[in-house]
Order: C-alpha cells, then sequence, then structure tokens
C-alpha cells in the first residue's frame, strides 16, 4: 500500500503547481517534494506530472485521472481529524470513579482537577470505598473505572493496569518510641514488645502485611486495628502504639517530626495502585479521554 503521505504531497503540488512553493506548504525541502513525487510514480507505475516551464501540470493519463479521488479521500481524512479534534474540547458525558479516601486525597485529587479544567463538559462522580467494595461496584456496572490497592486476585471480568502509584510501607512511632529512630534497623520480631497498630484485616494493605510477616516466621497482633490512615496516625502521634503506613501517605508528619519511621530488617514490601476498567462495558469517549489524559500524566 502507498505511504499517505506521498498522496498528501502529490495533492499540494498539483494544487500549487509548483515544487517550490509545495515544499514552503510543507514545510518540507524541494529535493524532498521531488523525490516523494517520484517514488508515488514508481509505485503506481504512470507518470503523474508533465515538467513545463510553468511549473507542474497534472498529465492526462495519470494525475489528472486520480486527482479528484485523492482530493476527496484527504478531505473525508481532514473532516475525521477535525471531528476528533472537536470531541476532545468538548467531551460530554459522566465518569464514575472509585477509590478509597486516601487514594483520592494523594493520589487522584490533582488530576481528576486538571482534567476537569481540559474536559469541563464531563461530569464526574467520585464514590470513595475500600478496594474490595470498588472493585463489586465496578463488576455491577456502577463504576465507570476504579483505582485499587494491589496485590489483588485475578478476575478475567476485568482488566489491571499496575503500577500507577507506588507505595512503601513503613513502620511509624510517636514521641513516646521516639528513641527507636536512633537504633540500627530493627527485628521484626523485636515489635512484638510493643503496642501495634493496624489495618483492618478485610483490607488489601493489612493482608499484605499478615502475609510478609507470616513469610518472615513473626506473628504480630495488633493492640488496635482502624479503617483509615487517618486515625491512625492520629493514635500513633499520641502514642498509642507503633503503625504501618505506606510513607507516601505520612509524609508532612514525617517532615514535621510528628512521625518518625522505624527502621527494620527486613523491610516491608512495596506495593502499588492500579486502575481497573471492566473488560466487558464499551468505553465511552469520556471515559477514553480521562483514561488517556491520567496515562500521561503518570
Amino acid at each position: 500500500m502507498v505511504n499517505l503521505e506521498l498522496y498528501r504531497v502529490f495533492y499540494t503540488v498539483a494544487k500549487c503547481g509548483s515544487l517550490t512553493k509545495a515544499s514552503e506548504e510543507l514545510y518540507i525541502s524541494q529535493p524532498a517534494v521531488s523525490q516523494s513525487i517520484k517514488q508515488l510514480e514508481t509505485q503506481l507505475g504512470v507518470k503523474l506530472f508533465n515538467r513545463t516551464h510553468r511549473g507542474m501540470e497534472l498529465s492526462a493519463q495519470g494525475g489528472k485521472l486520480i486527482f479528484s479521488e485523492v482530493e476527496h479521500a484527504l478531505g473525508l481524512l481532514r473532516e475525521a481529524e477535525n471531528r476528533i479534534a472537536e470531541m476532545k474540547t468538548s467531551a460530554s458525558g459522566t465518569i464514575r470513579i472509585g477509590a478509597s479516601d486516601t487514594i483520592f486525597e494523594y493520589f487522584l485529587a490533582d488530576k481528576i482537577v486538571k482534567f476537569h479544567e481540559q474536559f469541563p463538559g464531563v461530569k464526574i462522580e467520585l464514590m470513595a470505598d475500600l478496594t474490595p467494595d470498588s472493585i463489586a461496584k465496578l463488576k455491577a456496572d456502577q463504576l465507570d473505572v476504579a483505582f485499587v490497592n494491589l496485590p489483588i486476585s485475578e478476575d478475567e471480568e476485568l482488566e489491571l493496569f499496575g503500577n500507577c502509584m507506588r507505595l512503601n510501607d513503613c513502620f511509624i512511632a510517636g514521641k513516646k518510641y521516639q528513641e527507636l529512630t536512633n537504633e540500627a534497623p530493627m527485628s521484626l520480631m523485636r515489635l512484638k514488645s510493643y503496642p501495634m497498630i493496624f489495618m483492618n484485616k478485610n483490607t488489601v494493605a493489612r493482608r499484605t502485611l499478615q502475609g510478609f510477616l507470616e513469610t518472615h516466621g513473626v506473628e504480630l497482633e495488633p493492640a488496635i486495628e482502624v479503617g483509615s490512615w487517618d486515625l491512625m496516625k492520629r493514635l500513633v502521634v499520641s502514642g498509642m502504639g507503633i503503625g504501618v503506613i505506606p510513607r507516601e501517605y505520612a509524609t508532612r508528619r514525617l517532615a514535621e517530626g510528628e512521625l518518625f519511621e522505624v527502621q527494620t530488617d527486613p523491610i516491608l514490601p512495596t506495593r502499588s495502585v492500579g486502575m481497573l476498567l471492566h473488560k466487558n462495558t464499551p468505553i465511552s469517549y469520556a471515559l477514553h479521554s480521562f483514561i488517556e489524559y491520567f496515562r500521561k500524566e503518570l
């Protein structure tokens, strides 16, 4: 199949009647224009132009035969490109996004604001849930896209785009246990001497932590279980115990000295946030625009 760009060059030369003017309009050199015409003539096996003292004239048995069809085809392509460009600035509809409060706050909020500025016609509905609930709503067609804590079980109904955001879990303590921050990395077993604050058992963070501890033969029973990272941070700051939280969710308090990281050997594994879509649900243009915008922001 002939390269489409060769037809664009052919059409421009025919319209301008000159290699020089065509090169100026196409922003390429005159030799490049001439070479493109020769290449197209070779591939089609016919002479397209007659070179005269007035410039380039379409040949009766070549150029004139295909000019109108090429002009029509390029016009259709321009119309398609214009429609796409118009849609990009006037996308409409509704996008239902599911994620946890923390993912919305630390990962999605700024991106959603910027997307809305670019596509003001798109209505955005935000639904805050834990990862299992977001997955259930996505499968029930109550969400269009979900951002979830990984890892999750494979599901043939869902398509996962992983590693949207890295989460580096760490042990944290308040000033009551500040002496621990001056020590060399401590063993996981030593943590049994301190009250622990974990997330609830039905969270991905807790299941990942438990799996890690079991792998290293360590059993830690929490003194307190919580349902939100903010509550965990408040309790740790108050000296209620040592918590486990993604470092990214405690950056400000760590920087201000309200919280301190407790170094351990081995360190906790890295997790991530992934984007989930339903495989069998058609993607609206609004959702397509969001996905493409989101990928560029990563």
